[in-house]
């Protein structure tokens, strides 16, 4: 069974910054991932992508966090990032962390939050 476990989520003042990641194993083991990607949803909307990252490193925002976040993975530990800089109270979502692994399907991390006060 894949297990995502996500960090980094929190409360921030609109212009600061937070660090999410999301480590990804299979029992126990490290394995092969293609996509990774991040998500977020805000309530009352439907979940957007909002970064994806694929295993050679090419990456695609949302026009809406172009400039300000960066996607990036390490390879060895199955971990992606997602740098978030110059928040906006509009950033505020639960976060997912998303992946898609060769023989294992898509896998949704449980989540963690982000609120951005004006």
């Amino acid at each position: 069974q894949v297990q995502l476990v996500e960090s980094g989520g929190g409360l921030v003042q609109a212009g600061g910054s937070l660090r999410l990641s999301c480590a990804a194993s299979y029992s126990g083991r490290i394995f092969s991932i293609t996509g990774m990607a991040w998500y977020r949803q805000a309530p009352g909307k439907q979940r957007e992508l909002v970064a994806d990252i694929s295993r050679g490193g090419l990456t695609n925002y949302a026009d809406s966090v172009k400039g300000r976040f960066t996607i990036s993975r390490d390879n060895a530990k199955n971990t992606v990032y997602l740098q978030m800089n110059g928040l906006k109270p509009e950033d505020t979502a639960v976060y997912y962390c998303w992946i898609s692994a060769p023989g294992r399907g898509i896998s949704w991390g449980q989540g963690t939050q982000v609120t951005v006060s004006s």
